[in-house]
């Protein structure tokens, strides 16, 4: 269909198959904040800091590096106190452009798209602009305040064609209402955040909305990855009406929440800022995002935390393997995600209905961490052996089941030819012989058989519950798959 710039128009838009089928996509956050490297760590992931501590401290005390700018403009905040003992007082966040530029002249864009394929993952998402205001390709529309301030090699585009050359998708994250290169002031409450770190007049709205074009232009990205919130002064389903008739498969994310400009200036007021840092608050501890909601969007993205159940509305997980986004040298191994977590956290999000966006932080010369690239290697090697269970798969009645045992179980479903095909996947480390599931009703015509070995597996009901048998013991450590399909529904 021709989409009009309204949102009913664009409201028809339906979330393509293959976004419902990729299931697992890599986030890259790379840019001029890889050079400093530095955010604080001990006070657990944001979600924890903000719950326990608050707004105030989260700006002061962000595990994100890629937030190094807003970070050192909070005297007295761990960043600030790194910033003036490393660099002393008159060294300039935009400093790091140069150095950035110089130390990732070797980078090729190759060996990134050969782990991303091998890793598994099924599209890539390249942050092109982040708060910082760094572009990272050659724009026909440069940075009016700050002349060469971004790539002089086209970084976008490289990356892009060595990502689809390897039949992934590519997505492009850009910060609309973010951008620090153009204020002096830091972000240090939830009206900073969606008022005050960025311009909100006619020049930065055209400034920022010809990116968005020139994005889609050059490099029909199959995502549009908006962040925290959209600049007023633009038709935002303009925009989304322009993106989707380029490219009718594409998806655009929900964090392109637009206020008019009369409630930017109301919400800076000092009664408007205590009520919306209260109801932001009151937000997070009642478990919900604090993003401004679009009236549009063909997912959510919850950060660093997946929903609790099945969800009808399509949904996106992102996160970092550590802490953060941006590659962070106070990061240790230990303070990684390890594997066999990360692997339940994958079945987990896909059994409800949700995609899992993992992040890469790479050095400033384009190495990705060797314990990042030995989890996405870990990754790859389990959706090797099981990705049947996975890409192309949609929730079942229900996310969750048990063993008699006390295991986990997750659950997903695909249908084909054969008929409909239930995947149980059993979270217990190493299975035995024998595994009843319970809670669980089979049609007689049901044939089971294990994903590793794709031998049969034998079944009986038991009651309200099926006794698996396989033929040998389920030899992953992590999570092991039985795929039953019938041709009546399961």
């Amino acid at each position: 269909m021709r989409y009009e710039p309204t949102r009913a128009s664009v409201r028809q838009h339906a979330v393509p198959d293959w976004y419902h089928d990729a299931k697992f996509g890599i986030f890259i956050h790379w840019g001029p904040f890889s050079v400093p490297a530095y955010a604080p760590l001990g006070h657990g992931d944001i979600n924890e800091l903000l719950r326990n501590e608050g707004y105030r401290s989260l700006f002061a005390n962000i595990p994100y590096s890629e937030w190094y700018i807003n970070s050192i403009r909070i005297k007295g905040s761990p960043a600030h106190a790194h910033h003036l003992r490393t660099y002393g007082e008159r060294a300039s966040y935009v400093d790091f452009a140069a150095e950035f530029k110089r130390l990732s002249a070797g980078w090729r864009a190759e060996p990134w798209a050969d782990l991303f394929h091998e890793s598994g993952a099924r599209y890539a998402v390249l942050v092109t602009k982040h708060m910082d205001g760094f572009l990272m390709w050659p724009s026909e529309t440069p940075n009016y305040a700050r002349p060469g301030y971004a790539m002089d090699r086209d970084v976008v585009g490289e990356l892009t064609d060595a990502v689809k050359a390897r039949g992934m998708r590519m997505g492009v994250y850009y910060s609309s209402a973010l951008d620090q290169s153009l204020t002096t002031s830091a972000m240090t409450d939830v009206v900073g955040l969606i008022s005050e770190g960025g311009p909100i007049d006619e020049r930065y709205a055209r400034y920022q909305l010809a990116h968005w074009h020139e994005l889609i232009d050059r490099y029909e990205p199959s995502i549009l990855w908006g962040d925290i919130s959209y600049p007023p002064r633009t038709n935002l389903f303009a925009l989304f009406a322009y993106f989707y008739n380029r490219i009718p498969e594409g998806v655009v994310n929900d964090r392109w929440g637009q206020l008019p400009p009369w409630l930017h200036r109301a919400i800076r007021t000092r009664p408007g800022r205590a009520l919306v840092n209260a109801l932001a608050m009151r937000a997070v501890r009642n478990g919900q995002a604090a993003n401004l909601r679009p009236p549009h969007s063909d997912f959510r993205t919850p950060e660093f935390a997946v929903m609790d159940d099945i969800r009808a509305e399509k949904w996106e997980t992102c996160r970092g393997m550590g802490h953060g986004f941006g590659y962070n040298r106070e990061e240790r191994d230990e303070d990684y995600i390890k594997l066999p977590t990360l692997l339940h956290m994958l079945i987990d999000i896909v059994s409800k209905n949700g995609n899992l966006l993992l992040n890469v932080g790479p050095m400033p010369d384009g190495t990705i961490p060797a314990v990042q690239a030995g989890l996405l290697r870990g990754i790859g090697a389990w959706l090797g052996t099981y990705g049947e269970a996975i890409y192309g798969t949609r929730p079942w009645r229900r996310a969750e089941g048990s063993t008699a045992r006390g295991g986990s179980v997750r659950f997903t479903r695909r249908s084909s030819p054969e008929g409909e095909t239930l995947c149980a996947i059993l979270l217990d480390p190493a299975p035995e012989i024998q595994v009843q599931v319970k809670d669980l009703r089979l049609p007689d015509d049901a044939t089971a058989r294990d994903l590793a070995t794709g031998e049969p597996v034998a079944w009986r009901q038991e009651g309200d519950d099926v006794a698996l048998t396989f033929q040998r013991p389920p030899t992953h450590p992590v999570a092991h798959v039985v795929a039953i399909t019938s041709r009546r529904p399961i």
